[in-house]
């Protein structure tokens, strides 16, 4: 059995396809970047350098064709950009991956969504995967809940679908980091008297999920599972103690939240109209999970998979920065 890992040369794909050579696993990566292709094959992974953007089939690789299971990890994950890029990275790759599992019947598709799905101007504590899902809150969203829907509708590749929430850990270039570099320029905003407050999840307890996911009994086909890491911490906390172990102290400054998206959303439409699109400083989405208090029911996958975080956020950040400024 040969299992396919998408995504492998990103954060979350790496690190599953890592954890499948250790345990003996035959698994086959499929990346796009160059570069960490060259150093995973490098390591000794199986590797194919390709884009979902176009169609998959054996004739690309002999190894295709032995490929039973499939864990699909890749996308595009920005809270801006153009909704084409999106569209080509998070629906149309599915679909092509979709179309391949169904010719090779495969027994298992488990499927990496977010829960940004579910993602509101709101405080929501304890959200439950049949929660109503709200207007999409930018691209990406509105992508991955195409792409889930796209998976669930494929029965025949007793599909998983799950939701892991803000992963983190060594080699995160996207949630820390960031954190981190605007915390160097510049103070964080506080709204709402620093109420707002999340549930992380470190991408070690991401990948145990992943494979109970995979090994899951028929119970866990056609649902969708939320992962976190169970503990809802201030995002106050969650900046203050990153920065310690980066070296730096978090500053903050209080400020009024309707102004602050009002800014952010002019922001927005002036970078849309700019050649090539560029990311702005600040985004809505990102204001958003300063000002609102999110986290997840994780019960479902504890009652469906077997499955509990492991990992407290502080020893997170231990195996996360072990001693080092990211």
């Amino acid at each position: 059995m040969v299992v396919l890992v998408t995504g492998a040369s990103g954060f979350l794909g790496s690190h599953v396809l890592k954890r499948l050579a250790a345990s003996g696993t035959l698994a086959l990566g499929l990346g796009r970047d160059t570069a960490r292709c060259a150093a995973l094959e490098a390591a000794g992974h199986r590797i194919i350098h390709y884009d979902l953007a176009q169609p998959l089939d054996c004739a690309l690789d002999p190894r295709l064709g032995r490929v039973e299971r499939i864990i699909h990890c890749a996308a595009l994950s920005a809270p801006f950009g153009r909704l084409a890029d999106f569209q080509t990275a998070n629906v149309t790759a599915t679909q092509n991956l979709v179309d391949f599992a169904m010719r090779r019947g495969v027994s298992r598709f488990v499927h990496i969504s977010s829960p940004s799905v579910c993602f509101a101007f709101r405080d929501q504590l304890g959200l439950t995967e049949d929660a109503a899902l709200p207007d999409p809150v930018n691209h990406y969203a509105r992508t991955k809940r195409e792409a889930e829907r796209l998976v669930l509708a494929a029965s025949a590749i007793h599909p998983v679908v799950l939701r892991p929430r803000g992963i983190y850990g060594a080699g995160d270039r996207a949630l820390l980091p960031r954190l981190i570099k605007v915390a160097k320029r510049r103070p964080l905003p506080l709204f709402r008297g620093g109420r707002a407050a999340i549930d992380l999840t470190h991408v070690d307890d991401v990948v145990d999920a992943v494979m109970a996911g995979l090994n899951a009994p028929s119970e866990a086909e056609g649902q969708i599972l939320n992962i976190s890491g169970g503990e809802v911490l201030p995002v106050r906390r969650i900046a203050e103690e990153a920065c310690a172990r980066a070296g730096i102290e978090a500053r903050w400054r209080p400020m009024p939240l309707a102004p602050a998206m009002l800014a952010a959303g002019l922001m927005e439409t002036v970078a849309l109209r700019l050649p090539g699109r560029p990311e702005p400083p600040v985004t809505r989405y990102g204001l958003g999970l300063f000002a609102y208090a999110q986290s997840l029911d994780i019960s479902k996958a504890r009652r469906v998979l077997g499955w509990v975080p492991k990992i407290s956020f502080g020893e997170g950040l231990d195996r996360t920065f072990g001693g080092t400024v990211p």
